[in-house]
């Protein structure tokens, strides 16, 4: 049993929250309640699995709140909902788990898969949120790590790349992983779609 800590400061939505996970076998919602101050004094007693933090802005008010669970409650995951057309703020990285990030319009059944995955250990982050985190941000990417993801871009194997740019593969590849870490992607594939969607590539 996957058990779960709501947070939302809407009353419908939260009950919204609420009656989805219900539905669900093998999720237990322990408590739900609004950002305030009890927030990380009862997660630090009911030590859920996951808690799941609704917020339309991702801003370092939020952040603040998130570092304080990770402090308390080292062993739980974070999953915040966000609206990827408001400012999303991606935190620094810090000892142990990152927060995982879910936009609020996927369908009922994503979220409780989400929430299972972050349970288990596995970190997810919605592209659409990467994307609204750098939308309008100078690019973090270098120009070789830009251009090494742009010839994958268009399909070049590692060994065209490294052909093309005359670096070994093992550099090719250091520079992918970068970019993909830097994009906050899952893969090569992802960090190329954030990539373009941020009009770092064209």
């Amino acid at each position: 049993m996957t058990r779960v800590l709501i947070v939302e400061d809407m009353l419908l939505t939260r009950g919204a929250l609420v009656a989805l996970l219900a539905r669900e076998p093998d999720i237990e919602v322990v408590a739900e309640l609004g950002t305030d101050a009890r927030l990380v004094a009862l997660a630090g007693d009911l030590r859920p699995d996951v808690v799941v933090m609704s917020a339309d802005q991702v801003t370092n008010d939020v952040l603040a709140t998130v570092a304080e669970l990770q402090d308390t409650v080292r062993e739980t995951a974070i999953l915040i909902l966000v609206d990827p057309r408001k400012p999303v703020i991606l935190p620094s990285r810090r000892p142990g788990r990152m927060p995982s990030y879910l936009v609020k319009d996927v369908p009922p059944g994503v979220l409780a898969e989400t929430i299972r995955r972050v349970a288990g250990g596995e970190w997810v982050m919605d592209p659409r949120v990467a994307v609204a985190a750098m939308r309008g941000t100078q690019c973090s990417l270098t120009t070789r790590e830009l251009e090494v993801l742009g010839l994958a871009a268009e399909g070049a194997s590692v060994a065209e790349i490294a052909l093309r740019l005359l670096l070994a593969p093992g550099t090719v590849r250091n520079h992918l992983s970068k970019a993909i870490a830097k994009t906050g992607a899952r893969n090569r594939i992802d960090a190329i779609r954030i990539a373009q969607e941020a009009g770092w590539l064209r």
